[in-house]
């Protein structure tokens, strides 16, 4: 049995899209350095990593304009870094901390690059484009040794490479004047075997792909007949061009309609999964992703992509990956065990609980939420359609408050009376912790959130906050619980938000920003904002400003400074620094701010578009920050998730590169750029005093640890 999860997007594909700009394609999608990563290699000059789950980049590495990658972009699971050949010759080499590919290591080969194949315990194999393979790191002894060209006037269509025991294996298919080769190397006892393809009359080899077991190399054919076919090759077999003949494993087409399919991935010994046009007599055709069962032939489950796709399809870690329109797209699918009946759709069994973890609840209808979630908790379904669901509704409200489900409870959120859903919801969370709560608490949320979006009138603040603050969430759980405190204008929610949410896109994160920014300390006051990351540094009068506090620069000798920055009492009160310009709800807004976490790539961007105002408060608020943290000589803020003098500098630095340009032209700025300068002067020159006599500190502890002193002593030491 096989089983789709609802697809959600990885990235945009085209300049407008809001990914990586991808505007020329996708060439290839390989393995990160580990399952949740992955690296997507455009057909230009750009390659980024991605981390699925939280479906962001965390890398991208572009090489110069008027260069091309040539070749999909690996990475090397033995030493962690990256490999990619740009303009056929010219070999990278880099890692994550790596940002201009510029200054990498380069190396210019002999012979054009085909392919680099990277392997979970081996060393990366390089394949030329006239046949000829070298490992990577005999390639960088001599990168300029002589390469042979095996293959004459013969394509490469496509290559793959394996790990058999501890032996590398690898294997590619080529073309010339409509026959085709296939050829493996064993690197072991160096030996290259060609074989030829048994011809298909009037039909030609689309895809290949390919698994070793037993020693047997199991090839699969994707033909341009609507038909899979298989080809056995023996490992221990050195024939030479032996014509290796195929028999058919899959004829693909059911009740009357032909898949016409463009590239395929084996998913087990028993599923096959096939990207391509759906088409029937008289009807127009229809891009697809299927699953068909190889042992009983029949259609498993599709998907309907109306978007279009580019025709390439990829696979790893029970996720495919392909293009959909303008955005690449993720579906998490789930085998089972092939059985007769599994393969006709009538499996009572059936365990998916792995599939819906990975469900996009934000795209799912209210019947379908239900279907999902009894899927995942291994409920017995049977084929009730939505109409038999939405009659249904009546009579689950009338069921005993203890027999209550999630699956009556979503239905119920769908038009019930707002007190009559808190009830349930009270009810519902009183009971003991079922399995997957994480996955089911994300699709009830996920419920409420679309009834309000199509209700206005309905908001359910209080359970909401209630179950963010006890429960450990995600943003990807979640996704539009954000978006609906953002209209809400909920600041408490999205404080909380802030605080406990590890995986916030940096959008949404300047969004809540911006928001905080705009919004006066007036209408803040009468808001329910959590005070406990500001309220044991800010002293509130009567009129919200600060009271005035002694100031202790970490103990340095003011007089030192007088010439640039003389903090007397008199002239301090001038400065920026001094009081705090906010009140203490948009202070406590603003920490929630410092404390999520983000990108400065994807963040800088979208801190260039905040108004210049706002940009200029929030400089004078951060540098506020940085003198109050800077009075103790531990530069730590009292207080409970207060912001740390790291968040504060690097938030500091970032918004002062988004905006230099408007902070140097404006003149309410001029003030606070000078006060931060000499301030931040005043802190190096301190900070260079104590460099001074590290020396004569350490030789004192020295001093102190070889000199045994009794209960009462007078010492004399003399520093020199």
């Amino acid at each position: 049995m096989a089983a789709l999860c609802e697809g959600f997007t990885l990235c945009g594909l085209g300049p407008s899209g809001g990914g990586v700009g991808l505007g020329a394609g996708v060439l290839a999608l390989e393995p990160g350095p580990d399952s949740d990563h992955v690296l997507l290699t455009d057909r230009g000059r750009t390659a980024t990593l991605f981390k699925v789950s939280d479906q962001k980049p965390l890398g991208c590495w572009s090489v110069k304009h008027g260069q091309i990658i040539t070749c999909p972009v690996v990475c090397n699971f033995e030493t962690h870094e990256y490999i990619a050949v740009h303009d056929d010759k010219v070999l990278r080499i880099w890692k994550d901390e790596d940002v201009n590919l510029d200054k990498v290591f380069k190396a210019t080969l002999s012979a054009d690059v085909y392919r680099i194949h990277s392997l979970p315990h081996g060393e990366p194999l390089v394949l030329f484009k006239g046949g000829d393979v070298r490992t990577l790191d005999v390639l960088l002894e001599a990168p300029q040794q002589e390469i042979q060209n095996f293959i004459s006037d013969e394509v490469i269509k496509w290559s793959e490479a394996f790990l058999e025991g501890q032996e590398p294996i690898l294997i590619f298919a080529t073309e010339k004047d409509g026959d085709y080769f296939i050829y493996i190397q064993k690197f072991k006892l160096n030996i290259l075997c060609k074989y030829k393809l048994e011809q298909q009359e009037l039909s030609n080899p689309l895809s290949f792909t390919a698994y070793i077991e037993n020693q047997i190399v199991t090839l699969l054919c994707l033909y341009s007949n609507d038909s899979v076919y298989k080809v056995l090759i023996p490992l221990q077999q050195h024939s030479e061009e032996q014509i290796l003949s195929k028999s058919l494993l899959l004829k693909l087409s059911v009740s009357g309609s032909v898949l016409k399919g463009t590239s395929f991935a084996v998913l087990d010994k028993d599923h096959v999964a096939v990207l391509g046009s759906l088409t029937a007599f008289g009807e127009e055709s229809k891009e697809c992703l299927t699953v068909w069962n190889t042992k009983f032939q029949t259609l498993q489950t599709s998907k309907e992509l109306p978007l279009g796709t580019s025709g390439q399809l990829w696979c790893y870690g029970e996720k495919f990956f392909f293009t959909h329109g303008k955005v690449l797209t993720v579906i998490v699918y789930k085998c089972e065990t092939s059985s007769l009946a599994a393969a006709v759709g009538k499996l009572k069994d059936s365990q998916t609980s792995d599939v819906s973890s990975f469900t996009n609840w934000n795209t799912l209808s209210d019947e379908e939420l239900v279907v999902s979630l009894q899927s995942q908790q291994s409920v017995v379904l049977k084929s009730e359609s939505k109409m038999t669901l939405r009659s249904r509704r009546n009579s689950v409200a009338k069921v005993q408050p203890d027999t209550l489900t999630v699956g009556q409870l979503l239905l119920d959120i769908k038009d019930s009376s707002p007190a009559a859903i808190e009830d349930e919801l009270k009810q519902w969370l009183s009971k003991a912790q079922m399995p997957d709560f994480q996955a089911t608490i994300g699709c009830v949320i996920t419920a409420l959130t679309n009834r309000c979006k199509i209700d206005p009138m309905f908001y359910p603040r209080n359970f909401l906050v209630q179950l963010i603050q006890k429960q450990e969430f995600s943003y990807s759980l979640c996704p539009n619980l954000m978006t609906v405190a953002l209209e809400k204008k909920d600041m408490h929610l999205l404080q909380i938000c802030l605080q406990r949410f590890p995986d916030i896109p940096e959008e949404i994160t300047y969004a809540c920003l911006k928001v905080f920014l705009s919004i006066s300390d007036d209408y803040l006051e009468s808001t329910d904002v959590n005070l406990d990351s500001v309220i044991c540094y800010i002293d509130i009068e009567p009129n919200n400003k600060e009271v005035k506090t002694e100031i202790v620069e970490n103990g340095f000798n003011t007089e030192l400074e007088e010439d640039s920055c003389t903090f007397t009492k008199e002239t301090h009160l001038k400065n920026d620094g001094e009081f705090c310009p906010v009140g203490p709800q948009k202070a406590a807004l603003l920490n929630a701010v410092l404390h999520s976490a983000y990108s400065e790539t994807f963040l800088l961007p979208h801190l260039k578009d905040l108004p210049a105002q706002q940009a200029v408060l929030f400089l004078r608020y951060l540098h506020y920050l940085y003198v109050k943290s800077s009075e103790k000589i531990t530069t730590t803020l009292p207080g409970v998730l207060s912001p740390t003098i790291n968040q504060i500098m690097d938030w500091m630095c970032l918004l002062l590169d988004a905006h230099f340009t408007v902070m140097v032209v404006l003149p309410e700025a001029k003030g606070l750029l000078s006060s931060l300068h000499k301030f931040v002067r005043a802190q190096v020159r301190f900070y260079s005093e104590l460099n001074k006599i590290e020396g004569s500190l350490l030789e004192l502890q020295r001093l102190k640890r070889q000199k045994e002193t009794q209960t009462y002593s007078i010492e004399v030491l003399e520093l020199i």
